[in-house]
């Protein structure tokens, strides 16, 4: 937290002192906001950049989403990413909707995380092992042990490669539904 304040009373103080801004300097105080857990101020750094009339790219939220999915916000990482997709006009980028996928799926909303996983394989955004690992566990936490099976599989041929937290998932999708046949 004492990261993002220091940024803060920087940018604070360049703001006064009638120095120009640009979107490195916000991104860098939304980043240190986003590492420090404060993703209040991640947010209201959007809210400024935006005021500021700078261009607004899908690479500026990020911070903001990462910040959102660690503190649990994934109404706000929703939020934040269907912004960045309608308004920016910009085409997400994995770690956007890895971010998202995580801040959803940590909360139990698999629904919301098959949704965004099957828009994300629809594009040309590459699926990674962190995809498959949100979507694989969020399954796991809605106790929807056939997606997070059928996710696997998926994973599996198209050659991405599994990890202990992929395999921990899946086991614990199936021990939740007894289902180890």
């Amino acid at each position: 937290a004492g990261k993002c304040k220091k940024a803060g009373h920087l940018l604070g103080t360049m703001v006064e002192s009638k120095t120009e801004s640009d979107r490195i300097t916000f991104n860098a105080v939304t980043s240190a906001c986003q590492k420090g857990g404060e993703w209040t101020k991640a947010l209201h750094m959007c809210s400024v950049m935006a005021r500021s009339r700078l261009e607004f790219g899908t690479g500026d939220s990020n911070a903001s989403i990462s910040a959102c999915e660690k503190a649990g916000k994934w109404e706000n990482a929703l939020q934040l990413f269907d912004g960045t997709v309608q308004n920016h006009h910009s085409n997400p980028e994995t770690i956007t909707f890895n971010a998202t996928l995580s801040a959803c799926g940590m909360d139990g909303k698999w629904e919301k995380t098959l949704h965004l996983f099957a828009m994300m394989a629809q594009s040309s955004v590459v699926l990674d092992t962190i995809t498959f690992n949100a979507t694989i566990s969020a399954c796991q936490r809605g106790n929807q042990w056939e997606e997070a099976l059928q996710c696997f599989s998926i994973m599996l041929q198209s050659k991405v490669e599994a990890n202990m937290i992929t395999f921990s998932a899946a086991i614990s999708a199936c021990e939740k539904a007894s289902r180890w046949e």
